[in-house]
């Protein structure tokens, strides 16, 4: 499952500390680490899924030298790994460092229940099916090899409780955002019928602007294709509300600047949160942008 809600406004920029950056993403088969490495791909991580560990160093040398060096890696590293002792973790992290990288290992986990769910309604394979267990028994052996692996992790994202789109946020501004240097802003959309973001710090209610999915040629698009923006630009509503939404960012986004935070979320809403809250938070991230802030992100939380 992938979507491409999720992009970056830049190009890639090294990790706060000023460090180009590796991110190891580690965890049980089934837990969420593809949907995590796809989400840091769409935030300009060079990622790459299944690297046999003890090869760690070596890609990261080949990759962080050359024409064109990327200050920031992400790496799926699971239990395919079946000829590499795991406990040597620390070495190879501790290789990388020497190389002059920042990184954090993240370990994504689910409980037994939610695994078993998993596996049954995608009908999937489990990585150690080949050996002849049933799929409690593979998870349990999965838990057992993964184990030094979990001991060392900087951070463990439980996502037992979260579906695809919590989870890619939760990428976004646990991984993402603090990989960047000041502050960072997300503009996200919504659907008011299925409840308010409940990390937004602003968040303005698009309900009452021209609706597009009244116009049969527009329902099946978003906010954004072009026909949909041609449409909501041609609105005098929608256009004074933008203004006054840009003025207001633009008048207290700055006093965030230089504060304890990280991150800010902008939200928007609208009923179906396909068309309206798309075109703002687009519209307000293609302004800040042009302004000059860097760190900007969107994220719509209700297309797939």
């Amino acid at each position: 499952m992938s979507d491409a809600t999720t992009t970056a406004g830049t190009s890639p920029t090294p990790h706060a500390s000023g460090k180009p950056e590796l991110i190891v993403l580690s965890g049980l088969s089934g837990s969420g680490k593809s949907v995590a490495l796809r989400t840091l791909e769409d935030l300009d991580y060079n990622c790459v899924d299944n690297l046999p560990a003890a090869l760690l160093p070596d890609f990261v040398r080949s990759v962080s030298t050359g024409y064109d060096p990327h200050p920031r890696l992400a790496v799926g590293i699971d239990v395919r790994n079946r000829d590499a002792d795991l406990t040597e973790m620390p070495q190879w992290l501790s290789a990388v460092g020497e190389l002059g990288f920042d990184h954090r290992l993240v370990f994504f986990d689910t409980t037994d229940d939610v695994l078993l769910k998993r596996y049954s309604e995608t009908r999937r394979r489990h990585p150690l099916s080949h050996t002849g267990l049933a799929l409690a028994d593979a998870i349990a052996l999965e838990r057992q090899v993964l184990g030094p692996v979990r001991a060392l992790a900087d951070l463990l994202i439980d996502t037992s409780e979260l579906n695809v789109h919590q989870l890619r946020r939760r990428v976004i501004t646990e991984l993402g955002m603090q990989a960047r240097p000041g502050l960072s802003v997300l503009f996200e959309s919504f659907a008011y019928r299925r409840g308010l973001p409940a990390d937004a710090d602003f968040v303005f209610d698009a309900r009452a602007l021209p609706n597009p999915h009244w116009d049969a040629r527009l329902r099946p698009l978003s906010g954004r294709d072009e026909a949909v923006r041609e449409y909501l630009d041609a609105q005098p509503d929608v256009q004074k509300f933008l203004a006054q939404v840009i003025g207001f960012v633009d008048t207290w986004l700055p006093h965030f600047d230089g504060g304890t935070r990280s991150y800010v979320t902008v939200a928007f809403g609208c009923t179906g949160g396909r068309h309206r809250s798309v075109y703002m938070a687009e519209q307000l991230a293609r302004h800040v942008r042009a302004n000059g802030r860097e760190d900007v992100l969107t994220y719509h939380r209700e297309l797939e």
